[in-house]
């Protein structure tokens, strides 16, 4: 055989199982993303993400998530925490603030976002995350499953960590429009057609169970909703004719059929566009 059909064949090998990851240099962002094949953490120098103090009418969950992941970076004992509700109220938002907040002081804890798709991967990655000085919080954005999908079973290697348990250094945030991960109509269809129907689902539905912090997250009404527009206005120094803005804002809500902290941004970004202000 040739020197370059060898060349051919250990190229492909290499390809069907690349090198192990080389331990991440952690110190070169305060964020990352997990991506597969092949395996590697990319660092995200500036995440997107909005300031705290801006997220409005989400009080009681803000003050619970910032308390506990404040926990966690000074290295006390935190629970993994699942962010679900209305869409558009801020779940993902929030997780993003905490983290911001928090790195200022805690230069060490990092943000790690993963994928619901890479989720069999994540045992992986998690080796990388306890083999390192530094502190984690892992987070998945619109965590759910459908009823022919298996990657819920890789997702108790983050929440209960097998026979190594899951890593001191490691929580992990979802978020998920679902309150058990799972559509309401699976749930019954398979309590019905069951033998144990109390057993069909437990597996599956036992997943959020396995959260030690439950956040849940409600449609706003139109004066949280203003208030969220006039958090911005007063944030980036926008100012404009109460009245207007109010007309404006519930005309905006209106055509877009929903009231959310993400339509309130969408009509700021808007307004801000028309006003010449950058949101960078």
């Amino acid at each position: 055989m040739s020197d370059e059909a060898l060349n051919r064949i250990a190229e492909a090998l290499e390809r069907m199982s690349p090198a192990p990851l080389e331990a991440p240099d952690f110190d070169a962002a305060p964020a990352f993303v997990w991506h597969v094949s092949p395996d590697r953490l990319a660092p995200v120098e500036a995440v997107s993400r909005v300031d705290l103090e801006l997220l409005v009418g989400i009080d009681r969950s803000r003050d619970t998530l910032l308390e506990n992941t404040r926990r966690f970076a000074e290295g006390a004992a935190a629970n993994n925490a699942l962010l679900w509700g209305a869409r558009g109220m801020g779940k993902s938002s929030l997780v993003k603030a905490v983290h911001g907040k928090l790195v200022g002081d805690h230069p060490d804890l990092k943000l790690v976002e993963l994928q619901r798709e890479d989720l069999p991967s994540v045992a992986r990655l998690l080796n990388h995350l306890r083999a390192s000085s530094k502190r984690f919080i892992l987070f998945c954005d619109d965590l759910s499953f459908s009823h022919d999908d298996q990657h819920y079973k890789s997702l108790k290697a983050v929440l209960d960590g097998g026979i190594e348990g899951r890593p001191e250094n490691v929580v992990f945030y979802a978020t998920s429009n679902r309150r058990h991960l799972m559509p309401r109509d699976m749930i019954e269809n398979e309590r019905s057609s069951a033998i144990n129907p109390s057993e069909a689902v437990e597996e599956k539905v036992s997943l959020s169970d396995r959260f030690g912090l439950w956040l849940g997250f409600h449609p706003c009404d139109q004066d949280e909703f203003l208030s969220m527009i006039d958090g911005y206005c007063a944030a980036y120094g926008i100012k404009v004719d109460p009245e207007v803005l109010r007309a404006e804002a519930v005309e905006w809500q209106a055509t877009r059929g929903a009231r959310s902290g993400r339509v309130a941004w969408q009509y700021f970004t808007d307004l801000a566009g028309r006003h010449g202000v950058s949101l960078r």
